[in-house]
């Protein structure tokens, strides 16, 4: 009681001692909340959100600057006498208590925001991951019904049929977001774009629906152990399961989805081109029919696609408004003709210009209306008459590739630039596929930049085209192949693509003497070419076997024109002995091939090289004398495995091969003890940096010293003696790491320093028994923890860790970390 009276009167005494303090106080707030905003801003520059805690300091600072205790305290300034009257004693007394409560606050809180460390962090991933979607017509009506039926249908499986190219994919796009605002009804919504047209792409929905649920993946564990927990990960939920383009009836349970039920509450949502497919997979009380667009909806996306001049145009001139609707008509009020024939005529003006335009696509018509040719085509054709010559070989180029999944846009260009498509220039293939992105013919492929895909009906439009123009394609991608074509089907091809099947051996020599391309990647169990499969072959230039068995190329001059060769993550043990004589070859992969043991000094002779890639080859450089590839003076791309530190010094020092160096795999370098990556900085151009089994290796250093290293994806594997890895505070060399994969480091026994690495999406660690510390706050707070891999027995428990209310994934690796052995796994914050 004393004490509190004490300091009532010490408040009363000192107002305006206090006061003072209260100012400087309140300045040094002042200057902490400056930094701390300005900390929050850069969190939230890099799409993170602020920190909960610094969330409360902040609107803590707020409140304190509402008070209104300045003005009273201005106003008690006028009366000088301490005691001139009972009212105003009693007025100081108030205001002193206040003034020391104010200053208490004030050093409270700058305190407090001293001690921050964390200013922000990744945002939850979101229960409905937003897809692409671009402004649509006329789909109102069966939106509306597709939500009736999720709200109030009597069936937990809906199907949604109808033609190609009518709008099924942007149907779902458009519900899919339309879920955003149902959080509150499902616990998360996965779309899937299953596209079965022979093989059913499981692992690929399996990854999909571990990312949605922000679980761990493993690429060792069978795809039927990975079925069953995701099945019973998914039951604990209440989901929206949306499957886009389903052609043949699979089993859900076979990939990962519990078939919903009524006390489930949870829904499944397919699209197909056909009824039964609809029916067979469950969808016999809910079904939607899509129906094509009426003239209205039609003509508002016709000219959604158009410039202003041509609506201007269109509105102006009576012929070309003639002209427009014939050509509106012609497309049958399918979006995908619509969109992709409007995208063409987007700029034409005069009336000249769209009577040509019309007149060709009647042309296509009367051409082919007896053919048997599917309408869609010849109406589709005037928007491939409008590429050039170059851009339409580019185009039909993309149809080697399987009807479902995505294209990566550096290996088409890579495949293009050997086949003479292109005039030495990757730029150019990049505007390439952008033109054609632009006219519709290809499409991005969501968050994946590095990625294209191909609507369905585009690519029969250019296997058609393919025809119509008399070049001869043998394309059987993705089709489900334990056998290749027979050796009559091979004889007058171009190019010819059987990738991505279960072909066993290629024991044929087949006559194919006009053969440019060839595509056999993605056989897992081919193991065997025959000794004259490439004799008659003396225009192949593009030849790709990567992801085979394969252990051996038979010998064959006869590959001359070569120029693009991938043995990639094959089981070759050599190169063929006069490999050297294929001297056009540019392009050679030969990265994660497990079983090589010699190059036979071959690839130092091939002197027009601009691509060698042996990064994580079995074959690697032992001796310095053995780095002799100053040759290819050519050569703009280099990956490398590197056995002795010795060599690493050479790349380092003295090597022109140091600017074309682009991935480094250091491997089995006895003694080397330490690593300082500012020693790699000659080697401008490292993305990826792989050190594995180099067993004294003891400390790795990120320094400060020259920070201009790119490095991107780093991987720690097999490390028995790595202790210490110290990363510099900003600025340093893992400045810009997206991906770090830290394996096998026994002795490694906290990574918290990863805390510093700005740019980084995914961690995973496996394998380390001994680490203590995964990711500490500096609060002392460590990482939730659950099991990553589970056993039988343990499938409950990790899957109570995801049931509840939580956001789950977004369908990205941004923010994951993945552990194994440690049983620990948390979205990363930055």
């Amino acid at each position: 009681m004393l004490g509190a009276a004490a300091r009532e009167v010490a408040a009363f005494l000192r107002v305006k001692a206090n006061w003072d303090d209260l100012e400087k106080g309140r300045d040094n707030l002042r200057a902490v909340e400056t930094t701390i905003r300005a900390r929050v801003a850069a969190e939230e520059d890099k799409l993170n959100v602020c920190h909960p805690q610094v969330q409360v300091w902040l609107r803590r600072v707020d409140e304190l600057r509402r008070e209104t205790i300045d003005e009273e305290y201005a106003n008690l300034l006028k009366f000088s006498c301490l005691c001139q009257c009972t009212v105003h004693a009693r007025r100081r007394a108030c205001i002193g208590k206040r003034v020391v409560e104010a200053l208490e606050e004030v050093r409270n809180l700058t305190e407090e925001g001293r001690r921050f460390k964390k200013f922000g962090f990744k945002p939850p991933p979101e229960i409905v991951n937003h897809l692409p979607q671009i402004k649509t017509f006329g789909l109102e009506s069966m939106l509306t019904l597709l939500h009736d039926f999720l709200e109030k249908g009597d069936s937990n499986i809906i199907g949604v049929w109808g033609q190609g190219g009518i709008g099924k994919t942007t149907l779902l796009h458009v519900f899919n977001n339309d879920l955003e605002k149902k959080v509150h009804d499902y616990q998360v919504v996965i779309f899937i774009e299953v596209s079965n047209s022979e093989t059913l792409n499981t692992v690929e929905i399996q990854q999909t629906i571990s990312d949605r649920l922000n679980l761990p993946w493993n690429e060792s564990e069978t795809v039927e152990k990975r079925a069953k927990f995701l099945v019973k990960a998914l039951s604990r939920k209440r989901f929206v399961v949306l499957l886009g383009d389903v052609r043949k009836k699979f089993r859900l349970e076979d990939v990962g989805i519990p078939t919903p039920d009524t006390n489930s509450q949870s829904k499944l949502i397919l699209t197909s081109r056909y009824k039964e497919v609809c029916f067979q997979m469950g969808a016999q009380k809910s079904r939607i029919e899509m129906q094509v667009l009426d003239n209205d909806a039609a003509w508002n996306l016709f000219l959604s696609k158009l410039s202003n001049e041509a609506v201007e145009s269109l509105s102006s001139n009576n012929i070309v408004w003639e002209r427009a609707m014939e050509i509106i008509l012609s497309c049958g009020g399918l979006p995908l003709a619509l969109n992709v024939i409007g995208t063409s005529v987007a700029g034409l003006e005069g009336p000249k210009e769209w009577t040509l335009a019309a007149d060709a696509i009647n042309n296509n018509m009367y051409k082919y209306k007896n053919d048997g040719v599917d309408e869609m085509f010849y109406r589709l054709k005037y928007s491939y008459d409008k590429l050039t010559a170059t851009q339409q070989q580019c185009f039909l180029y993309c149809t080697l590739f399987p009807e479902y999944g995505s294209i990566s846009k550096e290996q088409l260009v890579d495949y293009w630039l050997a086949e003479g498509l292109l005039l030495d220039d990757c730029g150019e293939g990049y505007q390439i596929i952008h033109d054609l992105i632009s006219a519709c013919l290809l499409q991005t492929n969501g968050s994946m930049s590095s990625k294209v895909k191909m609507h369905h009906v585009i690519r029969h439009l250019g296997l058609w085209l393919v025809k119509e123009t008399e070049q001869k394609f043998l394309v059987q991608a993705g089709m489900a192949l334990d056998t290749a074509p027979s050796v009559e089907e091979w004889k007058e091809a171009t190019r010819i693509s059987i990738m991505s099947n279960d072909i066993k051996e290629l024991s044929l020599s087949p006559e194919c003497r006009s053969l440019t391309t060839l595509l056999v990647q993605n056989n897992p169990n081919l193991d065997s070419l025959g000794s004259g499969f490439f004799k008659f072959m003396r225009s192949l230039t593009v030849l790709d076997l990567s992801h085979t068995a394969i252990t051996s190329l038979p010998e064959c001059a006869t590959l001359a024109a070569l120029q693009h060769l991938n043995l990639s993550h094959t089981l070759i043990t050599r190169l063929p002995e006069r490999l050297w004589l294929w001297k056009e070859l540019r392009h050679l992969d030969l990265s994660v091939t497990v079983a090589l043991e010699d190059t036979l000094n071959n690839c130092s002779k091939l002197l027009k090289l601009r691509v060698l890639n042996l990064f994580r080859s079995h074959y690697g450089i032992h001796d310095v004398d053995d780095l002799n590839l100053d040759s290819l003076k050519a050569l703009m791309f280099l990956g490398i495995t590197i056995y002795a530190e010795d060599v690493l010094k050479k790349l380092n020092k003295t090597s022109p091969l140091a600017k074309s160096t682009y991935r480094l795999n250091l491997k089995y370098c006895g003694e080397m003890q330490s690593i300082k990556i500012s020693d790699l900085n000659h080697l401008v151009r490292l993305e990826e940096l792989y050190v594995e089994s180099c067993y004294d290796l003891n400390t790795l250093v990120a320094d400060a010293e020259l920070t201009n290293s790119g490095l991107e994806l780093l991987t720690l594997s097999v490390l028995p003696s790595l202790e210490n890895v110290v990363v510099a505070p900003m600025p340093h060399h893992f400045q810009h790491i997206r991906k770090l994969v830290i394996s096998k480091c026994p002795k490694l026994k906290d990574i918290t320093w990863v805390l510093k690495l700005e740019m980084l999406e995914r961690l995973v660690v496996t394998h380390c028994d001994g680490m203590l510390k995964i990711i500490e706050e500096d609060n002392g707070d460590e990482a939730e923890t659950m099991p990553d891999h589970p056993s039988e027995g343990q499938e409950d428990n990790a899957v109570a860790e995801h049931s509840g209310d939580e956001r789950n994934g977004d369908g990205k690796s941004e923010g994951k970390i993945e552990l194994s052995d440690d049983k620990t796994r948390t979205d990363f914050p930055n």
